[in-house]
């Protein structure tokens, strides 16, 4: 399967102009790939295909006013234009109704000022990554040089199908190494089933067969950075467009980001983990996170971030040869009373204890998570 493996990498100050140029250049190569096919389908035409962008290109070089984009490596620049070709099959597949998910719009031009600047080398382009220890490495890049790369993990033997260089808005480069990794070898099979749903008070409420409940708190990694975000946000809005001192208040508000990203991610791929290794059948319900997102709930479902956290699930899974079921938008685990099967009345979101016809007391949360339990353990036992 493959994979992705990323890196901080430490370029040098002439490494990192270098990087800007090969940045600028992707940029240039990119927008006049969607220029021409935004004119040729203004015009009546047909849309140019990838050859006929790639003939511009060289011509394009041969150019007084582009002479520079032969300063950088050729691949990034051809990487370019296979982006904009696959953003404009991807557009019209959305639009036929082929292509699964959210529909996606048509590529947009890109801009220097964007959160993320990145360039891709493939094979053909000769790079090479040298280990010096366990720590350190050396990754050689055409027309850059060796840069430093932190080992944080092993990178597996056989070498990388491409590598992307990536500067983040807070000023931080990194190297993510697309590798075709063996498939991991299933864990040890267990024997215990769980249901899990999620929320916002709690971020997992989590049933186990056995009877076993465990309510995982929301930790809010948002909530908790919003007044030293606040403040530099403000002082980034009184900062001169243009000067030096905006660009450092723009660097702040962006490593506060950058800290609630990654304790986020950190949170949920350990309780992922956790789950996928305590668990061989896991009952997940189907969220309309999209939806839930344009209401006013919308900031706290996307600091919850529980499409990252599903998908973390499901990834784990899959490696582990856990099985991951998912209820249908339209299965009622709030209202389905775990105790006498009843459906009851659609509940409003204060409501957190509520009495079944039956007699019995039921929790909302784990209520809802007995419910996807019991579409786990049925699918276990068939």
């Amino acid at each position: 399967m493959f994979k992705r493996y990323r890196y901080r990498i430490y370029p040098t100050p002439s490494q990192q102009q270098s990087l800007a140029r090969l940045f600028g250049c992707v940029r240039v190569v990119y927008n006049d790939a969607v220029a021409a096919c935004e004119t040729a389908q203004a015009a009546g035409g047909s849309r140019p295909g990838r050859k006929e962008l790639s003939r511009a290109l060289t011509m394009a070089k041969t150019a007084p006013e582009r002479s520079w984009l032969a300063e950088v490596s050729s691949v990034p620049l051809q990487q370019a234009l296979k982006d904009a070709h696959a953003a404009y099959q991807n557009f019209f597949a959305s639009l036929k109704g082929v292509r699964k998910g959210r529909k996606v719009g048509a590529p947009r031009f890109k801009s220097r000022r964007d959160r993320a600047q990145s360039a891709r080398f493939t094979r053909n382009a000769g790079y090479s990554i040298r280990t010096v220890n366990r720590h350190k490495a050396l990754l050689r890049l055409p027309k850059i040089g060796e840069v430093r790369v932190n080992l944080s993990r092993p990178l597996p033997a056989d070498g990388p199908s491409s590598v992307t260089i990536i500067r983040e808005a807070d000023g931080r480069y990194y190297a993510s190494f697309v590798v075709d990794a063996p498939a991991h070898q299933a864990a040890k099979p267990v024997h215990d089933n769980a249901g899990i749903d999620l929320g916002l008070n709690h971020l997992a409420v989590i049933v186990r067969e056995d009877g076993t409940a465990e309510k995982i708190q929301n930790p809010r990694h948002l909530k908790r950075k919003l007044a030293k975000l606040a403040t530099a946000q403000k002082e980034l809005a009184r900062r001169q467009k243009g000067s030096v001192n905006r660009h450092k208040s723009r660097r702040r508000v962006a490593v506060l980001h950058r800290r609630v990203r990654e304790a986020r991610a950190d949170h949920h791929h350990k309780l992922a983990r956790r789950i996928v290794d305590d668990n061989q059948v896991i009952g997940l319900e189907t969220l309309g996170i999209a939806g839930l997102a344009r209401t006013r709930l919308a900031k706290s479902v996307h600091e919850a971030g529980w499409g990252i956290l599903v998908r973390l699930i499901e990834e784990k899974a899959a490696e582990s040869g856990r099985t991951v079921i998912r209820a249908g938008r339209n299965f009622p685990s709030t209202r389905l009373c775990s105790a006498c099967g009843t459906v009851g009345d659609k509940k409003p979101l204060h409501v957190r204890v509520w009495t079944c016809s039956c007699g019995a007391v039921l929790d909302r949360d784990i209520n809802a998570a007995v419910n996807l339990m019991n579409v786990a353990a049925g699918h276990a036992e068939t």
